[in-house]
């Protein structure tokens, strides 16, 4: 009998299941019951945002899905409950890592673009709303994204109205290795932005607000195909919109931050399958 092809969902879960391999232990602690492992944790909930469904529909789907739990070693399956908590326990710094990790399967090229867009909160009722007294409609979501690969390099999550440029520093400083040329709006116009790119070997290519005929002729002086790369980074945006749905459903706004990172790790992980 011919042997069926692999599928792009089960060569999602392999890469998922080297990546976790990479960046944790097997488990989470010496006293764990040692069911399952951190590793198959972290798969589970990257193909819970992959399908964009519940834990307990995904549980259900994985009953008819042999192939997918062998490449897990996974011989039961856990309850929804163990797999929500497992999200809460796993802290930002793991899934940095893993994005950090999932960066380096695709060929970037150093030229990446930084753009922000709003992310809408979705909560469980409005009277849980009113009850905890929540007054974030939305959380402001910076990427930093590779314009080769669609690659999403770093990303900065915020509840405030806090101004791109005072964003942007912090990103540059956390990935000076991955990044050659930055690509900007004219939102990113500081010169305090294109003087610390220039500390770290970065070239700024930041658009100016034009007040004055000299930066006019500053805009004019770039370079126009290589700034249009920066439209990836729009494009990056709406597609983790449209493709994942609204996958920023916790209450709590840390664990929503956590959902947007585990939403960056999927997408290059479909990237670089």
């Amino acid at each position: 009998m011919q042997t069926l092809p692999k599928s792009r969902l089960l060569r999602f879960v392999e890469e998922a299941f080297q990546l976790a391999k990479r960046a944790v232990a097997r488990y989470s602690s010496k006293f764990s019951k040692q069911r399952y492992t951190l590793h198959q944790h972290i798969v589970l909930l990257c193909l819970k945002l992959r399908k964009n469904t519940t834990y307990r529909t995904l549980l259900d789907e994985l009953i008819e899905m042999p192939r997918i739990r062998n490449a897990i070693n996974l011989t039961e399956l856990p309850a929804p409950s163990t797999l929500c908590k497992a999200f809460d326990r796993l802290d930002m710094a793991v899934w940095r890592v893993l994005l950090n990790l999932s960066v380096s399967l695709l060929p970037t090229n150093g030229v990446a673009g930084i753009d922000a867009s709003g992310f809408d909160r979705s909560h469980a009722s409005k009277h849980y709303t009113k009850r905890a007294e929540l007054t974030i409609q939305q959380l402001k979501v910076t990427l930093l994204v590779d314009s080769k690969v669609n690659a999403v390099l770093d990303l900065h999550v915020t509840t405030t109205r806090k101004h791109d440029s005072q964003i942007a520093p912090s990103l540059i400083k956390r990935n000076p290795e991955t990044i050659d040329i930055l690509l900007g709006d004219k939102g990113y116009d500081d010169q305090k932005i294109r003087r610390l790119a220039r500390q770290h070997e970065i070239r700024p290519l930041i658009k100016h607000r034009e007040f004055t005929p000299l930066h006019k002729a500053w805009n004019a002086r770039l370079d126009a195909d290589l700034y249009g790369q920066r439209s990836q980074s729009e494009t990056v945006n709406s597609t983790l919109k449209r493709k994942y749905g609204s996958f920023v459903r916790s209450r709590r706004w840390w664990k929503q931050v956590r959902e947007l990172a585990l939403a960056c790790i999927v997408h290059n992980l479909d990237q670089a399958i």
